[in-house]
This record gives C-alpha cells, structure tokens and sequence, in this order.
C-alpha cells in the first residue's frame, strides 16, 4: 500500500521552501536480516498478510505472546468461514488504519462481537502539521531513497513522514493504548498490511524490548505473505527509526514525546504481551 496522503501533503509543503539542489549517489540495498520471523500466521485467503505478532524473544529473554495481537491487509472481503476465524481467535477488537476513501470502497466486513475503530495514519483531523520541517525531510527523504536505490520513491518519502505527521501520531498512539487495554485479542490493519500496519508492528515490538534485527525480518516478512517479493525494502523501515531519532533524539524520546505514551502505558503493554 503507497502512502500517497502523506507524500503528497509533504511535497505541498515542501514547495513552500524548496531548498537547493542535493548530489545524489546510487548504492545497493541493504543486506537480508537472518533473524527468525515468527511462523504464527493464520490462514485467512482473503486477508493477506495476516498473523500474529508474538513469539518473538526479547533482548532480556522474555518472549511476546502469541494470541493477543494480529496484523493483517484489508479484511473487507472476509467469508463466512473467515469471519468465524476471527471470533475464534478471541478477537474482539479491529483497528483500521487506513483513511476514509480506502475505509468507504473497502469496509471491513467483521462478525459480530467485534469493536470497529479507525486510527486513520493520514487524516488531516489535527491539521497539516509536521515536527520538522516537511521540505527538509522530503528532501532528505529523496536523496536517501535514491542513494539507497529504493524500488519505490513514494515509499521512501512516506515512511519517515509516518515520523514527522502530526496525525499519524494520534492514529499509532490510539492503536498501541487499544493494543494495551482490550480485554479480548486485536488485529490492526491498512489495505496491504505492510507499511502502516509494518511500522505500528515494529513500533510495538521494540517497545517490548524485541532485537532490531528480528524487528527486521518480521517487516520483510511481508515479502512472503503478500506473495510480493518487492512489497516491501528495508530501507524504508530504516527511514521511519532514522527519522523518529533525528526528531526526537531517541526512539524512546519518540515513543514518549512524539506518540505521547507513558511510562504507564509502556508498563502496561509490556505487562499484557511479554511472558
């Protein structure tokens, strides 16, 4: 799934303050993480990409729990049978991510008993604000994408404004407390499940202590589930991670300023999905 929303409003602002002109150099893609991605995917035909998140061991030797927290691509286009797979995963909640025209011609189609609830990553509910300045880091963007020789510019630019958007604060941090406080199990999901939903998974498994390098290999792991060996490219993860620490210092710094968690919702979060 592009991120058109986000790209677009960046290349607006940008040409507010266009600045000068940057040398660009071709590089190779970045080498294959060899971490083991967790195998607890869920056999949904119509929903691609979807799978649970736990498994995962942390740097401290705790593990994620499996069963709580899915991902997944669109669910508008769930069977009978599917949505029976739902209710017997325990799933109780379903975030959306994605904004209001993918919403309108692709509604989820959930059983009952599940509570609906949009984290829209591109809506414009909090104006067009950014953190930095949006020219600067589409320029930076740019020049990273093509240095890094990315298959695809508009992701290169999309991914480090998931960082910099101030709506896309809101949608993530709404989408981990929900992650945090329902009682049941939780999917999340855009329309292919791999860049809005990839970076709120490697979001939540950082906080939960999960190495980068398995962090890593869980995103790439798109490649497979979506049967698009080119879905996705590490270097766009890298750009969201180089981007909340150019912004805010630290991923932490991140985590607490930029998403406004707590140290009580971090608590919490690790409290419910480590073991």
């Amino acid at each position: 799934m592009r991120l058109p929303g986000i790209a677009v409003t960046a290349m607006t602002a940008a040409l507010l303050s266009a600045g000068p002109a940057l040398a660009l150099a071709p590089a190779a893609h970045a080498a294959t993480p060899t971490a083991t991605v967790s195998t607890a995917a869920v056999s949904l035909p119509h929903a691609k990409n979807f799978r649970d998140i736990g498994g995962y061991e942390t740097a401290d030797g705790h593990h994620v729990r499996t069963g709580l927290v899915y991902r997944s691509g669109k669910l508008s286009d769930l069977d009978a049978a599917e949505q029976s797979t739902l209710t017997s995963l325990g799933i109780t909640r379903d975030v959306d991510l994605r904004n209001a025209v993918e919403r309108s011609d692709d509604p989820d189609a959930l059983p009952a008993g599940i509570t609906y609830q949009v984290a829209d990553v591109l809506s414009l509910a909090y104006g067009v604000k950014f953190h930095e300045n949006a020219a600067a880091t589409l320029a930076q963007a740019l020049a990273a994408g093509l240095f890094n020789g990315s298959g695809d510019l508009g992701q290169s630019i999309g991914y480090p404004f998931m960082v910099n958007f101030v709506g896309a604060d809101h949608a993530f941090r709404d989408t981990l407390l929900a992650v945090a406080h329902e009682p049941g199990a939780l999917v999340y999901h855009c329309t292919a499940g791999k860049d809005r939903t990839g970076w709120t998974t490697a979001v939540l498994l950082t906080i939960l202590g999960v190495p980068r390098a398995t962090v890593e290999a869980d995103f790439l792991a798109s490649n497979t589930y979506t049967g698009n060996p080119e879905a996705v490219q590490l270097s766009w993860l890298n750009a969201a991670f180089t981007e909340a620490n150019k912004i805010y210092g630290s991923f932490d710094a991140y985590v607490h300023h930029g998403l406004g968690l707590t140290d009580a919702d971090i608590a919490t979060l690790k409290a419910k999905l480590l073991v």
